[in-house]
């Protein structure tokens, strides 16, 4: 990992998006022991409006808090995409849901392109709502800068304890997928969703 990472998770309402913030700067910090800052938006509208995460993680004390270059763009709807893919720096990483955005020419900035169901994943699993922790357990998979098990404390942590068992199941279906996309290409949703 480089000495400050800054990261987007972006949507909208509903989607979690700020949930997997809190969750990922929580687990930078409290399970890898690093410096993390977090800092939710959201649109005119709480449900169904635009929100974003902003992220940054640090190996040292963070002096400026806010997103200046993104260096990953977590984004799981297409009007996110287009609005905060501007920011990504070159040669940054691009995660999204591949059901609900279709990227652009702008996407070529990054060095990084890969997609998951995210959504489909969740509603196979029975609740369309842990879409954000499958991406969590993609980014997870797709970078070095946090654990599996650093990850894996902090969505435990950071759900409602009466949904806990499905987020840990999509996050390790999440994780999984990344796994076997890095090592044999796309992997079949069936066999992931069996274990």
């Amino acid at each position: 990992m480089e000495d400050r990472v800054e990261i987007i998770i972006c949507g909208f309402g509903g989607q979690g998006i700020v949930r997997a913030g809190y969750i990922l700067g929580y687990a930078a910090a409290i399970s890898e022991d690093m410096e993390s800052s977090f800092v939710p938006s959201y649109g005119p509208e709480a449900r169904g409006g635009e929100c974003a995460s902003r992220i940054v993680i640090a190996r040292e004390k963070i002096d400026y808090p806010f997103i200046t270059t993104v260096d990953i763009l977590i984004t799981m709807s297409e009007p996110a995409y287009k609005k905060y893919v501007n920011y990504l720096k070159k040669g940054g990483m691009i995660l999204y849901d591949e059901d609900l955005v279709e990227l652009d020419d702008k996407a070529n900035r990054a060095s990084g392109v890969y997609g998951i169901p995210a959504t489909k994943i969740a509603e196979r699993l029975g609740n369309r709502i842990v879409a954000n922790i499958v991406m969590l357990g993609f980014f997870t998979s797709m970078t070095d800068i946090i654990s599996y098990d650093g990850m894996k404390k902090a969505v435990e942590r950071g759900v409602p304890s009466k949904f806990r068992e499905i987020n840990l199941k999509a996050f390790d279906i999440g994780y999984s997928y990344g796994e076997k996309l890095k090592k044999e290409g796309k992997p079949k949703l069936e066999e992931l969703l069996k274990h």
